[in-house]
């Protein structure tokens, strides 16, 4: 049954946001997508998305999202009561970081006190699921949970770990398995593009972009990461990925986190440490003007730039350090003698100094564009499509304009968008996407008989008097392979080490390299367990299960039939055990 309407939630670092689009509308116009509008503060900042921060009452009690947080929060602050609240912002990153992800992970609000990081997941993407259900009750009353297929966004380089939690924090505010897609975000972006009007400017254009056998690279530039794939555009105008998922942590927050590096130069870390947690309302201020005034910083920027800096910063500099004086600090430090100057809650930098906030995150990207560039997979790659909230930035789109001039570098209107919009039309058509890479070798581990001529001693092992070689890397798909979308790539038979067994659990390793052999080997990780359910033991030893997994989803699946038989069993994967 095709779904009347698919809702998207593009659940970013930054700033997090909401798409949807009935059926018959997709159908006549592709791009007829609502998205909500957001209002931060006193009203002079209309958004289509809201900050990316929750918090939650000194009982645990969920209280408000986004830009509404963020002014209750400030609001407490003002008036010191703000201390037992949980208040948390750009914790996304965290999936991305943390390697062994468990279910029961803790996760620090902005004071250091704990919380589940399952709870804060979901009750963001629960805030934004029932704020979507609201809205669009006002344009169809009789709407359904049933009638909705969701999409979550997610970085193509997360792990499988990460994506499974997004899975599971949804699925803890009621949206059911089988409703529910994982989109890659840099593939939806790539899906919007493709549908947009060709953009016709000189510098910009689209046009021949998406021709049957170009090849295009999209980069997804966010808050926290930045997310590459490379597509082929094949004949029937669907995508096929040519090079696996990559990236890295180098997004727009980095800059931000430059800027408190250079305050913090300046004042000393203390300062900066007493500053952020005493005045927490001016530190949020802080904050929001530098995230707001980062957007307008470019290249051919010559006049001096106006930081606004709360005047309680410069208070506790001169309570910490009595006697100093902020303009001799300042001219002590060669960096910032002559192209920086500090009186009362202006802090003035030079155009050059200011540049160098966006030096450390621009510089990595282009190194890794360089170095992905050379692949002989992306070889013909003609254009590049510049997306993501952080490809709004002036400083971003001509590093790599001026770094990669016989690319074309498109930066579509809406680049912010792109993502959000992107998931709405990869939940009405998931077939967009034919074909994707692997980005690691997978397998199990798995015993096989002992052969004294190729394996090692240490690996001898005696079951009911048989030597067998344990930790084999049994491979199931390599590093590089192209997968194809909605066909199992491995179907393996599995039987049960005991007549009693009524289920197995088989370890899933993953490796970065092609050919490993063992499960032990350098860089080799399980990645959680495969779990069949074994019900009819009559069959003694020779109970099993006939596996089907595929590799070529957004996210990994699998089925399972009873062994040389048609009855399904129960299959699944668990990565966060």
């Amino acid at each position: 049954m095709s779904n009347l309407l698919v809702a998207a939630i593009d659940f970013g670092t930054t700033f997090s946001g909401y798409a949807f689009s009935f059926l018959h509308d997709y159908q006549r116009d592709p791009l007829k997508i609502s998205a909500n509008t957001w209002t931060a503060g006193s009203g002079n900042l209309v958004s289509l998305k809201t900050s990316t921060c929750v918090l939650f009452e000194p009982n645990g009690k969920f209280h408000s999202f986004g830009f509404e947080a963020e002014d209750k929060y400030s609001n407490l602050a003002l008036d010191d009561i703000h201390h037992d609240w949980y208040y948390f912002r750009r914790f996304k990153m965290l999936l991305y970081e943390k390697t062994n992800l468990s279910r029961e992970v803790l996760i620090k609000d902005d004071k250091g006190k704990q919380m589940e990081a399952m709870r804060v997941f979901s009750t963001a993407i629960g805030y934004l699921k029932n704020h979507m259900m609201t809205n669009c009750k006002t344009q169809l009353t009789d709407i359904e949970e049933s009638d909705i297929m969701w999409v979550l966004t997610v970085p193509a380089i997360w792990s499988d770990p990460s994506k499974q939690f997004m899975r599971e924090a949804a699925k803890k505010v009621g949206i059911a398995d089988d409703k529910l897609m994982m989109a890659l975000e840099p593939e939806a972006a790539s899906l919007y593009c493709m549908h947009l009007p060709v953009q016709r400017e000189e510098e910009n254009t689209t046009f021949g972009v998406f021709k049957p056998g170009a090849r295009y690279m999209v980069v997804d530039a966010g808050g926290g990461t930045i997310d590459i794939t490379v597509h082929e555009v094949q004949s029937n105008g669907t995508l096929k990925e040519l090079h696996k998922a990559n990236g890295g942590d180098w997004g727009g927050t980095k800059v931000d986190a430059s800027f408190r590096s250079l305050l913090a130069d300046i004042v000393g870390n203390d300062v900066m440490e007493i500053f952020s947690s005493d005045h927490k309302c001016d530190f949020l201020d802080l904050l929001r003007d530098f995230e707001v005034k980062k957007r307008t910083i470019s290249p051919d920027l010559n006049d001096k730039v106006t930081f606004k800096v709360p005047i309680n910063l410069l208070e506790t500099f001169r309570t910490i350090n009595p006697g100093d004086n902020i303009k001799s600090v300042v001219t002590s430090k060669s960096r910032y003698r002559n192209k920086l100057t500090w009186t009362g809650d202006k802090l003035r930098m030079e155009a050059d100094l200011t540049k160098t906030l966006f030096d450390e995150s621009c510089k990595k990207i282009i190194e890794h564009l360089k170095n992905l560039l050379k692949n002989p997979f992306v070889k013909g790659v003609s254009s590049m499509l510049l997306v993501g909230g952080f490809a709004e930035s002036p400083m971003l789109r001509v590093a790599i304009q001026t770094a990669f001039k016989q690319i074309k570098i498109i930066v579509p209107q809406d680049a912010g968008l792109a993502v959000l919009k992107g998931a709405v039309l990869y939940g009405h058509n998931p077939k967009a996407i034919t074909a994707r890479v692997c980005k690691y070798t997978y397998g199990v581990g798995t015993t096989i008989e002992f052969n004294e001529s190729v394996h090692p001693q240490s690996k001898k092992k005696i079951i009911n008097g048989t030597e067998y070689c344990s930790d084999i890397f049994c491979i199931h798909v390599k590093v590089g392979d192209t997968v194809n979308v909605g066909e199992a790539q491995v179907q393996k038979t599995y039987t049960v080490l005991r007549p009693d067994q009524t289920s197995m659990d088989i370890p899933i390793y993953i490796s970065p390299d092609k050919e490993p052999k063992y499960i032990t080997e350098n860089g080799c990780k399980c990645l959680g367990k495969l779990t069949v359910d074994t019900p009819d033991i009559s069959k003694g030893m020779d109970n099993g299960a006939d596996v089907f997994m595929t590799f070529s989803g957004t996210e990994l699946t699998v089925t399972a039939t009873e062994k040389h038989k048609q009855n399904v069993v129960t299959a699944s994967f668990d990565f966060l055990g």
